[in-house]
């Protein structure tokens, strides 16, 4: 959310913000045992313990070396926490919990130190980044726990959807799309208009139960469903069930988690329907047409927390939730679980808005323009609050299932 706050009102905002953030990232620490984390559950992910470290180096380099000039603290590490340091399958050699936990509070007591000083009006967009940055690779460390150990019992029954509210009509006009709030991230800018026609788009993501019937109707199996990029992908796999599935009952009202694009694109053309545009859903989930302008949030301007959707958050409780469990959180036009829970594989290839200005390296953003990855919106149950906003991106390969994914459909008239 955008803050318009003094120069002592905002110091004292990062300070707590990075303190807060910084006790979630030790709570996780402090859950795991020495080979839990050094696992490396999954080629394409490091283990826990990588990304534990690599928040502590990016910290230090931007920060105390770029920012304050000072020596880095750690020369030893830079090699193996840089992202191009060294090959994923190279770092399960890691520094223990503990000297890891020394490394994130040594660097963290200069940053603090640092904060007290600096201009932080003209940086505070590097901060805000950087606070996202830990709460991102902290998310990703929860998709590397979740391979290790997938199943955790649902906490809260299922609640009974209303069938004839399954889809929301969408009328036609233009909506505000991205922000350029100091809050988000280059790929989010610029705020630009976009035209819509009239559509419809799911109130609820896509729940386990309906994407049962998917599979009893033997949808794996059956080639009309899928792309042929899917049905190619399909055949190397050979997949027969969402990564995270469970067939207990109790999940029925859960979102489907753990899909690949192509999944939740068959699917899609299974009930008759297919998956929206970026621009659909993120003006099914923030525009305000009374107001006509485009919301922080579906709800508002409130801050996220478990009132209005499963993030991460110092209660969160590590799992799905049922798809209509937050009623105060749905968007102007009655959109649910925007936000929250599961990402939502979107049918946009990833690419930059007009206007588009890397930050705060060419490499975060501007590389994965390449046509090759698709835009997933919203967030996960993993997600915390900084990275928790409606004009978030998030992006991957359509193969990827690892991630906390599912997805919402969407028709034209």
């Amino acid at each position: 959310m955008i803050l318009e706050l003094s120069k002592s009102s905002l110091r004292d905002y990062f300070i707590r913000g990075f303190q807060e953030c910084r006790a979630q990232t030790l709570e996780l620490l402090d859950s795991l045992d020495e080979e839990t984390f050094c696992c490396q559950a999954h080629p394409d992910f490091s283990p826990v313990g990588w990304h534990l470290g690599h928040i502590a180096y990016t910290e230090s380099l931007w920060l105390l070396e770029r920012g304050a000039g000072l020596d880095s603290i750690y020369p030893q590490y830079r090699k193996l926490y840089a992202a191009d340091g060294l090959p994923k399958s190279e770092r399960v050699k890691l520094p223990s919990i503990e000297e890891t936990r020394n490394y994130l509070n040594a660097v963290r007591e200069k940053v603090i130190d640092y904060i007290k000083v600096v201009d932080i009006e003209s940086q505070q967009r590097l901060w805000r980044f950087l606070l996202q940055h830990e709460s991102q690779h902290c998310e990703t460390a929860c998709i590397v726990l979740k391979l290790i150990s997938p199943l955790t019992p649902p906490t809260a029954s299922p609640l009974p959807l209303n069938p004839e509210s399954q889809m929301i009509k969408i009328p036609a006009g233009e909506f505000e799309m991205g922000s350029n709030s100091d809050d988000t991230l280059d790929n989010e800018r610029a705020a630009h208009l976009v035209y819509l026609d009239t559509y419809f788009i799911d109130r609820y993501p896509i729940t386990s139960g309906k994407y049962r019937e998917f599979m009893e109707s033997g949808g794996y199996k059956d080639a009309q469903y899928w792309s042929d990029a899917g049905w190619k992908w399909l055949q190397l796999e050979q997949v027969k069930q969402p990564l995270y599935w469970c067939n207990d009952g109790a999940y029925d009202n859960h979102p489907v988690m753990g899909v690949s694009y192509y999944e939740a694109e068959a699917y899609a053309k299974f009930v008759g329907k297919r998956l929206p545009t970026e621009a659909e859903w993120e003006k099914a989930a923030r525009w305000d047409e009374q107001a006509n302008r485009s919301r922080t949030y579906p709800w508002g301007e409130q801050e996220p927390t478990q009132e209005y959707c499963n993030c991460a958050t110092s209660l969160n409780i590590y799992q799905t939730t049922p798809v209509n469990a937050y009623p105060k959180g749905q968007s102007a036009y009655g959109m649910y679980d925007a936000l929250g829970n599961v990402w939502e594989w979107t049918n946009s290839w990833f690419d930059a808005y007009k206007g588009f200005e890397y930050y705060p390296y060419i490499g975060y953003s501007q590389v994965y323009f390449d046509n090759q990855h698709k835009v997933l919106k919203g967030s996960s149950w993993a997600t915390r609050q900084e990275c928790t906003r409606a004009s978030f991106r998030n992006w991957y390969y359509p193969h990827v299932r690892q991630i906390f994914a599912g997805f919402r459909c969407a028709s034209s008239l």
